[in-house]
């Protein structure tokens, strides 16, 4: 490892993964060390017109005593070359050697747990890559931040759009597709316009780099494999905005609403992940909810904590605990709740999706039916695909909407000290 663009305590690998039709072919593998480490592992992928600069992420991690590593994939940010045609791939699939050479370096590292989180696109590229390798045991736990399951466009747009892009993607892969992205969501980011932070806009422009017919048609290849339903056999927690903003030029209300997807495409498809999903919304968050405002995110950090102690800290104490007495039936050994007395399922049947709430629970409540769950969602964009199995949609409420008998928000976290990834100063 080498020295990382943001500084200590971050370093760097650059892996090596041959040639393309481009010409050489890189992925970087970013890496933070925990002081007290315990064998456990993030990894976070990154979006589309993205790299790891979120360093509040990784502090959240660290100081829980995981090792925290992101992956900015070929093409982009570090591992972008001069040759390179910013973000492109022809299938999802062309991620998977550089995920595999992370898994196994992680591993390498003495880290037997392994937590994936992948935002937007990277949130896409992690379900189906988790699912092709459902039966290697490498990963253990998934935590989607605002995936990109669907095109935010209405159904009679997308289906002859995903057709047209198909056809022209096997003739002409590289061609741009006349559909550039919006600048608002980049204004809503970054300190010089309406946001709090600086990173770099050679590798994250404000309105993005052109969309390209091979990467859109690799994209709906995966989103037509995830609406026939994967089988990842891992927990996973969902998380996105209870807003989706469609304006194409600046308002106040970009800054407490997703302006890149439309958040309902995410609760419809969660359900075809897999077996155990928990579905959280956050009001007033952005595309990227870490880096959504102050209480957002420690909404979003806290209920992430919640999560991860529950199903995959518990979940690898189960795997490492002695064999149950004979008596116990397998798969129904006691299940500790979490410290806040949620109670906490063992299983979910296929095709259902759990949600949670940020309100407290009652100490020792039953775990919710698994039988049927009132569909709560709004398809705004019907058409012949629509209604996989549905989910509860218990959505977190702003901070105006807490009740006397809610707690406080968690104290307001500390940033992150890396002049690229922190709150920029005022003005």
């Amino acid at each position: 490892m080498e020295p990382d663009v943001l500084g200590p305590p971050y370093e760097s690998q650059v892996l090596d993964l041959g040639h393309d039709d481009e010409g050489p072919v890189v992925a970087t593998l970013v890496r933070r060390r925990a002081a007290d480490p315990g064998g456990r592992a993030v990894l976070y992928l990154h979006g589309f017109v993205d790299y790891f600069f979120q360093t509040h992420l990784a502090d959240f991690f660290v100081a829980r005593g995981w090792d925290f590593y992101a992956l900015d994939l070929r093409k982009y940010g570090r591992s972008l070359l001069p040759h390179q045609t910013p973000n492109f791939c022809r299938d999802l699939s062309d991620y998977f050697p550089e995920l595999d050479e992370a898994a196994r370096i992680i591993r390498a590292d003495g880290n037997e747990v392994l937590l994936v989180n992948g935002h937007s696109t990277g949130g896409l590229v992690a379900a189906v890559w988790a699912d092709a390798r459902r039966d290697q045991g490498i990963v253990h736990g998934i935590f989607l931040n605002s995936p990109f399951f669907d095109l935010n466009a209405p159904w009679l747009v997308r289906r002859p759009l995903a057709a047209a892009v198909a056809r022209i993607g096997r003739r002409a892969p590289y061609r741009t597709v006349p559909r550039n992205l919006s600048a608002v969501y980049g204004q809503s980011l970054h300190a010089d316009h309406h946001g709090e932070w600086r990173y770099d806009l050679a590798w994250k422009p404000l309105a993005g780099f052109p969309v390209r017919a091979g990467w859109l048609g690799a994209i709906r290849t995966a989103q037509r494999r995830l609406r026939a339903g994967l089988d990842i056999p891992v927990p996973i927690m969902l998380a996105c905005s209870t807003r989706t903003f469609r304006g194409s030029t600046w308002h106040e209300s970009a800054s407490l609403a997703d302006a890149v997807l439309d958040v309902e495409h995410m609760v419809r498809w969660a359900p075809r992940l897999g077996r155990h999903v928990t579905l959280v919304r956050l009001d007033g968050g952005l595309h990227d909810l870490t880096l959504s405002g102050p209480a957002v995110r420690d909404r979003l950090f806290s209920e992430l904590g919640r999560w991860v102690d529950a199903f995959v800290v518990r979940d690898d104490a189960l795997r490492d605990a002695p064999a149950a007495p004979a008596s116990v039936p397998a798969g129904r050994r006691p299940f500790a709740a979490p410290a806040d007395g949620t109670s906490v399922p063992r299983d979910r049947s296929p095709d259902r999706t759990a949600t949670r709430d940020h309100s407290p629970a009652p100490a020792r409540t039953p775990a919710p039916d698994r039988t049927t769950a009132p569909d709560r969602t709004t398809d705004r964009n019907p058409g012949p695909d629509r209604n996989p199995a549905p989910a509860q949609d218990r959505t977190a409420a702003a901070p105006a909407a807490r009740t006397a008998a809610d707690p406080p928000p968690p104290p307001a976290r500390t940033a992150a000290t890396s002049p690229a990834a922190t709150p920029a100063d005022p003005g």
